[in-house]
């Protein structure tokens, strides 16, 4: 009979800083996979103990010292299988991003981490030493490398380890997702790892929010031809395993495995963005949230991502109609709150714009009417929002998008205040997109909402085109410039108005102050603002567009 080696992906959502609880996870998880999957290895994501990415907190040695006592408990409490486990560790004045595989109080191996990623959200450098040796330990008959994340994505330790005798290549991972990231993940370790190496690649990835990062899981396995033979639903927990043989010559066969199709483009996105909130709510120990209605689209797929990731009894809706509220937008808000189950409440804002406007009115004198008393609108939509969430402990869920983010088109302490941004990296054209593909799943969303102009109802018969280019237009330009650092001549050169391209870059560059002020986001893009994006607020780099600098909302 020849012998096989069933090797388990742990894709589990692990808490940074909760150490005990990170260990009690995987130590349930390591009985389930032994006794229901009869697993020989499993694999946990990267950094398991301490979650990922826990920052500034492995500066501290009190920290090392609980990870140190964390993976001392797993050791102990773990029999019968063999877990490779994330972790930090010091050694001779070093600290390094490592695995080890432990079995019955014992370690049998421990890897360092090679390649050390430092750009994008990544800041690896500025904690951790790079190793540098392979290493490869035996299960079963079968020789198994580690590598850690980035390792494969630089394909030198990879190799390292399969010269070093490796037969199957086994990757813990934290990779954050961004839409298409799974794609290119299975496309670079099948054609670049994969077959160049003439290995089989087991890759086990994190699941879950922490903070703006969203990491989608979705594990795979690939075969030495670069065939995807296993795949873990994408956004969900999951123990699952992968059966590996040999043929008649010796040569390593994978025997049992199952493949779960990939989702559509607006349904990762979406399960995103309802996994970030969901995760960020949880984890920091709100029971609920509030969301501030408008009426319109963005306001509408805020209260859809919140009620999904949350459930209806968790979420309070309030609905604050100014003087230039439209009728149909405070019955699109009420009706939205009906079709979701959620409760609404009604605060006219008038008589307290007016209360304002009258104190204010001796400083203001004859200076005519402008963004000011725009700004004052949302600021008390802010206030009372935020008085809402003091009084009930549910944080506020902010409801504007990445188009109007970066431009500036929203107000400090106004529709800014609050605890987290569901679809802060989302632009505007695609909040459409995802509006869309929640009513397929459910008609929530009012068909109207999705139809009419946008617009902030903060003046006589206000659209946001009054301000900005149609967004069609506007959201290839942030995004060629924000997120692929094209210069205003190479956007034009695309086929844009250069009008319009001057006049985007303008406001991006004038509103960074903004943005250092929002709150966090999850992050759905290749480059989202906040971590990713790190611009100085005081800069004397000046694109020479000839166009007002007064051109935004504060």
């Amino acid at each position: 009979m020849k012998s096989t080696l069933t090797v388990g992906l742990a894709q589990l959502n692990l808490v940074v800083g909760d150490i005990s609880g990170n260990v009690e996870r995987m130590v349930a998880a390591a009985a389930d996979a032994r006794d229901r999957l009869g697993v020989d290895v499993l694999v946990f994501p990267e950094l398991s103990v301490t979650g990922y990415p826990p920052e500034d907190l492995l500066l501290r040695d009190d920290f090392i010292r609980a990870a140190e006592q964390g993976l001392a408990r797993m050791r102990e409490q773990i029999g019968g299988v063999t877990c490779l486990v994330g972790h930090p560790e010091r050694r001779q004045g070093s600290l390094f991003n490592a695995a080890s595989a432990i079995r019955d109080g014992k370690v049998l191996a421990t890897y360092y981490k090679s390649a050390l990623p430092n750009y994008g959200v990544f800041d690896e450098k500025r904690y951790f030493d790079a190793g540098d040796l392979p290493i490869v330990f035996p299960m079963n008959g079968y020789r198994l490398g580690i590598t850690i994340c980035e390792d494969v994505w630089e394909y030198t330790p990879a190799a390292a380890s399969a010269e070093a005798g490796a037969e199957i290549l086994l990757n813990l991972n934290a990779s954050p997702y961004h839409l298409h990231k799974s794609v290119e993940r299975e496309t670079l370790v099948a054609g670049d790892v994969a077959r160049r190496i003439g290995r089989s690649v087991v890759y086990t990835n994190l699941v879950g929010g922490q903070d703006e990062l969203v990491f989608d899981g979705a594990s795979f396995v690939v075969d030495p031809c670069g065939h995807v033979v296993h795949r873990v639903a994408a956004f969900t927990e999951s123990v699952s395993a992968v059966v590996f043989g040999r043929d008649d010559g010796g040569a390593v066969t994978i025997q049992s495995a199952s493949v779960e199709a990939p989702d559509s483009d607006e349904e990762t996105v979406y399960r995103a963005l309802t996994t970030g909130v969901r995760d960020y709510v949880d984890k920091n120990g709100f029971p609920g949230v509030v969301v501030g209605l408008s009426g319109g689209i963005d306001s509408a797929l805020t209260l859809s991502i919140a009620v999904d990731a949350l459930g209806s009894q968790r979420v309070e809706a309030v609905t604050m109609p100014s003087r230039y509220t439209r009728d149909i937008s405070v019955l699109d808000a009420e009706l939205e709150c009906e079709r979701l189950g959620v409760r609404c409440h009604r605060i006219d804002i008038d008589p307290v714009f007016q209360a304002f406007l009258d104190q204010l009115s001796p400083l203001f004198g004859n200076r005519p009417v402008d963004a000011t008393e725009e700004n004052i609108q949302a600021r008390c939509r802010g206030t009372l929002l935020m008085a809402l969430s003091n009084k009930t402990g549910k944080m506020v869920l902010t409801t504007g998008n990445k188009s109007e983010m970066a431009v500036g088109y929203a107000t400090l302490y106004g529709d800014m205040a609050g605890g987290f941004a569901a679809i802060k990296d989302v632009p505007k054209t695609w909040v459409y997109r995802l509006a869309r593909y929640r009513n397929t799943l459910s008609p929530v969303i009012p068909e109207r909402v999705i139809e009419r102009p946008p617009t902030a109802e903060l003046a006589p018969d206000q659209l946001d085109t009054d301000n900005l280019p149609p967004y069609e237009e506007l959201d290839p330009i942030i995004e060629a410039y924000v997120e692929e650092d094209l210069s205003p001549a190479d956007i034009v050169a695309r086929g844009h108005d250069p009008a319009d391209v001057e006049r985007v870059v303008r406001m991006i560059n004038r509103n960074e102050y903004k943005r250092r002020q929002a709150p966090p986001g999850v992050r759905i893009s290749r480059r989202a603002f906040g971590r990713d994006r790190r611009y100085p607020l005081t800069s004397g780099y000046r694109f020479d567009t000839g166009l007002d600098e007064g051109e935004n909302r504060n």
